[in-house]
């Protein structure tokens, strides 16, 4: 073998375990939690919630995700070795059945108050559009430019309305966290991953004025 490929055998190995050594340490650093998942029939359709347990999260849980069954990105990043559980199981985490409740007066329209514990896994951008929703009031709309202004002042960057559309629509805990009440300059209601007509319905029940029938109301632009 030349000296030149001996080099590059070489940097080739190094490379390989540099990889193996990162995956190694992401894996050791990574906090111990197990995920639960348990159906959930909804008023606006069958619903799957899930949860972590472990390392770094309150006692009882966290929720990870809520999607209502067969919607765009369901159960996007569920563990393939998730723990299935029927409600009241002992196994159940609390989180599980707060979450329940909590959608019970939700999806019914009551004020259903405090959020259950949350732990959603996203990237940093995602995160932050995350909490921009969390701070919609319920009976409020803000628009995809309102959102992208308040994450460009926190990001201290130019974000644009269709990155934070993308961001939007990869929201793991619908209804939750509060994706519906995102809608577009004029008003229309804009993409939602449960459909527009469960926008709707959700929108109704939290008292928002909706926009009249001549808007479009079944596209996001750019996404």
């Amino acid at each position: 073998m030349s000296t030149a490929e001996t080099s590059q055998s070489a940097a080739a190995t190094d490379g390989a375990t540099a990889s193996a050594t990162d995956a190694a340490t992401d894996s050791a650093s990574a906090p111990h939690r197990t995920v639960f998942v348990t159906s959930y029939e909804g008023a606006l359709g069958p619903m799957t919630l899930a949860a972590a347990v472990g390392e770094e999260l309150p006692e009882g849980g966290a929720l990870t995700g809520v999607w209502f069954d067969g919607q765009a990105h369901d159960r996007a990043g569920l563990p393939d070795d998730a723990v299935t559980v029927e409600a009241g199981e002992p196994e159940e985490p609390a989180v599980l059945g707060r979450a329940r409740a909590w959608l019970d007066v939700a999806l019914a329209g009551g004020d259903p108050g405090e959020r259950p514990a949350l732990a959603p896994s996203g990237t940093g951008f995602q995160e932050l559009v995350w909490e921009e929703l969390r701070a919609i009031p319920r009976g409020w709309t803000r628009t995809y430019g309102q959102i992208a202004k308040a994450v460009t002042e926190r990001a201290g960057h130019y974000v644009s309305p269709r990155a934070v559309g993308g961001a939007v629509g990869r929201n793991p805990l619908s209804v939750v966290v509060p994706c519906h009440r995102v809608v577009a300059a004029d008003g229309a209601l804009t993409g939602y991953a449960g459909g527009t007509d469960r926008k709707t319905r959700l929108l109704l029940a939290e008292g928002v004025d909706l926009p009249g029938p001549e808007l479009p109301q079944d596209s996001l632009p750019g996404l």
